[in-house]
């Protein structure tokens, strides 16, 4: 139910949204407030003075349309789970909170397709389509918080993106609000449907700058009946590229996840979850799985794939899932890694995307450039290898000047300064560095088309 409200409130904006007599789930208690601060970045800006939690579509509607009338700027929130400061709260703005909406339709066993609402959480999507024998193509670490509107508006991509790719690629329809409160239902989740420009595309990936996602129809894939994975250790970056070779051309379609875990982030991680699966000092470890049908999977093609890599020199050592129990295990100390850098303390995160080519010069150069900037700077490195993204991790007090340098060093390497978490507040005095005048020009328009006021999570992405 939703919270009541004071008698008599000298908001005149909180006194309209109750005038509609919509279950809007107020929030103005200032202990309740407490907890929309922020998101999983920990740094509060400013507490806000109300909170808006609808219940459905109309709520969302209704609730932006009063607060463009009322000239209140809105933060988006879901989750809190973002890493670049897109839902903390800024001085002044309401808080639009989508954790209510958190409606699962049935499975579409037939189009392979569910209908959620946008403050559904990933896991429970995922168990929905597991009950139907499916699965869902993203997956992370935050899957019991993380929800699908704000995957949705941050293109989330996760530890399988080698194999289903990002978020964009598990959206087949769409419904969002528009600052104004006008509804855009997109919803229809045909494979074709060439009839003008697909406006799904506007939505996924604009951090709710352009719209609010309410629903989305997304796209479930067969449960595969195979799944093993495998923890390599090799010498460097160069060695683990050529066992990624190695591993497609054996293993095509097979291959599902390619995670990367440098020496000083798999020492803290197995600290946390068990003994080591395979001995330290190696210089990069690697793990890799497949996914696949038992009835077409030859049963030994992984197994044989990584002792041919080994037999090769292309990795010193190779452990193999031999059960669920190991397979989980060994994601267990993947996840792990973000526990144990989230445990050392205020580090400084960088989420960086980098072409394969460029890997191992840009790991080569980051070093001298942190040398350079703070020589007592710590790092730490894990991050989706298969697809080339990092996540950079530094601890020092140089926060400006070492963001400045890594940040411009992928950039000039032809990277981006954000793959997966988006660009928020914290990465927007960098997006000149990735994306040309022409480009901004476009999504200044874009914004200014979509929300002229400005309202709708300003400060975000274009700063």
């Amino acid at each position: 139910m939703a919270e009541a409200l004071a008698p008599a409130t000298s908001d005149p904006l909180q006194t309209a949204l109750a005038a509609t007599g919509l279950d809007l789930g107020l929030v103005t208690d200032p202990d309740q407030l407490a907890r929309f601060t922020t998101d999983a970045t920990r740094r509060v800006a400013a507490t806000p003075s109300l909170v808006i939690r609808p219940a459905d579509t109309a709520g969302v509607s209704a609730a932006l349309r009063l607060c463009q009338e009322a000239g209140r700027r809105v933060v988006l929130q879901g989750g809190l789970t973002g890493l670049s400061g897109g839902a903390r709260v800024q001085p002044g703005e309401v808080v639009l909170s989508l954790e209510r909406m958190t409606a699962i339709g049935p499975v579409d066993d037939l189009a392979a397709q569910i209908e959620v609402g946008a403050g559904a959480t990933l896991q429970q999507v995922q168990e929905a389509a597991a009950a139907s024998g499916l699965i869902f193509g993203v997956d992370l670490g935050a899957r019991g918080s993380a929800t699908i509107g704000g995957m949705i508006a941050t293109n989330a991509g996760g530890i399988r993106v080698l194999r289903y790719g990002m978020m964009r690629a598990q959206v087949a329809g769409i419904e969002a609000v528009l600052a104004d409160g006008t509804v855009i239902t997109a919803m229809k989740g045909l494979e074709k449907d060439n009839a003008g420009p697909d406006l799904r595309q506007l939505f996924i990936g604009s951090e709710g700058t352009l719209g609010v996602v309410t629903r989305a129809l997304l796209r479930l894939h067969p449960a595969p009946t195979v799944e093993t994975n495998a923890l390599c250790a090799v010498d460097s970056v160069e060695a683990a590229q050529a066992l990624l070779r190695h591993l497609r051309a054996r293993l095509g379609p097979l291959l599902s996840a390619y995670e990367g875990i440098w020496p000083e982030v798999y020492e803290g991680a197995c600290a946390l979850t068990c003994n080591p699966p395979l001995p330290t000092g190696a210089g990069l470890y690697v793990l890799t799985e497949i996914q696949g049908m038992r009835e077409i999977l030859q049963e030994d093609a992984f197994e044989a794939a990584l002792i041919e890599a080994y037999e090769a020199g292309l990795c010193r050592d190779v452990v193999v899932s031999q059960s669920a129990r190991d397979h989980d295990r060994l994601w267990a100390l993947r996840e792990a890694c973000v526990d144990f850098t989230f445990s050392l303390g205020n580090l400084l995160p960088h989420d960086l995307s980098l072409p394969a080519r460029a890997l191992p010069a840009f790991l080569a150069e980051a070093r001298t450039r942190l040398a350079e900037v703070d020589p007592q700077a710590g790092v730490y490195i894990y991050g989706h290898l298969g697809d080339g993204n990092l996540h950079y991790i530094v601890k020092t007090e140089a926060r400006t000047e070492v963001s400045a340098a890594l940040n411009g060093l992928a950039a000039r390497l032809g990277g981006s300064i954000t793959a997966e978490h988006g660009v928020g507040q914290d990465k927007a005095p960098y997006l000149s560095m990735v994306r040309s005048e022409q480009e901004r020009l476009v999504m200044t328009r874009l914004k200014a088309a979509m929300d002229p006021a400005e309202l709708l999570n300003a400060g975000r992405v274009l700063g």
